[in-house]
């Protein structure tokens, strides 16, 4: 999936994102809006996540999603 099909289904999805990665809130959802970028910057932030391991989880996450 790329980007652009990530931001058009984000509405749909973003709750299955909530469930994988609880620590994520409602507002930042809001704020990663679908973006790859900004939803493995916020793994990162809130898991500690190193850039590859959420890269890894993100990838894991999108291709259970197509």
């Amino acid at each position: 999936m790329n980007e652009d099909i990530l931001k058009g289904k984000w509405s749909d999805i973003k709750g299955d994102a909530k469930k994988r990665w609880g620590k994520l809130t409602d507002n930042d959802l809001m704020v990663i809006s679908g973006e790859k970028d900004k939803l493995v910057g916020a793994l990162q932030m809130k898991y500690g996540y190193s850039k590859d391991k959420a890269e890894d989880e993100y990838k894991s996450f999108i291709n259970g999603k197509k």
